[in-house]
């Protein structure tokens, strides 16, 4: 299998350290969707790479690191900000159960970081302790722009987060 790490838009290669979207290529890659040819071709490369969605980097080492999927990649103030990152901090804390950061429309950003967070059973956790508590593990320009507590994140029948129902929610959250 070939993997290379390419630049979203061009399908470039992209150098060693630089973040991209993981493209492979091989005997054992799928060929494509059944009955789906105009899906195919948007998933495929002219040279053949399959384009996963994933975003990626490849380490010193030579080790792929997955940073998250490009359709939840957030643009805040010009910053990429990868919502895995985010969630992993936020996971960590006493008091939550799980969160899921999106990015919402924002008029002076871009987007807003926000951050849909699910309380640990009797947890009392307020966003000021959440944004708090990440401080000083996360870059200021990461940083929450409002944390928003739930009963339950939206799920597809895979029991994958369906960020795009969290976006859809809170799309007029920054409206002015």
């Amino acid at each position: 299998v070939a993997l290379r790490i390419a630049d979203p838009d061009s399908g470039a290669a992209l150098a060693q350290g630089e973040v991209g979207m993981i493209e492979v290529k091989g005997p054992n890659v799928f060929g494509g969707y059944w009955r789906m040819p105009e899906k195919t071709k948007a998933e495929f490369r002219a040279d053949g790479f399959f384009i996963t969605g994933d975003l990626g980097i490849i380490d010193a080492d030579g080790y792929v690191h997955i940073v998250g999927r490009g359709k939840d990649l957030i643009i805040s103030g010009g910053y990429n900000i990868y919502p895995k990152e985010l969630e992993s901090e936020i996971d960590a804390l006493d008091g939550v159960s799980e969160s899921a950061v999106i990015g919402v429309a924002h008029p002076d950003f871009g987007e807003g970081v926000t951050a849909v967070v699910v309380r640990a059973p009797s947890s009392q956790i307020t966003g000021a302790e959440i944004l708090g508590a990440i401080a000083e593990r996360v870059a200021k320009y990461k940083h929450p722009k409002r944390v928003i507590f739930v009963d339950e994140l939206p799920r597809n029948t895979m029991g994958k987060v369906q960020k795009n129902l969290l976006r859809y929610a809170y799309k007029d959250l920054y409206a002015s």
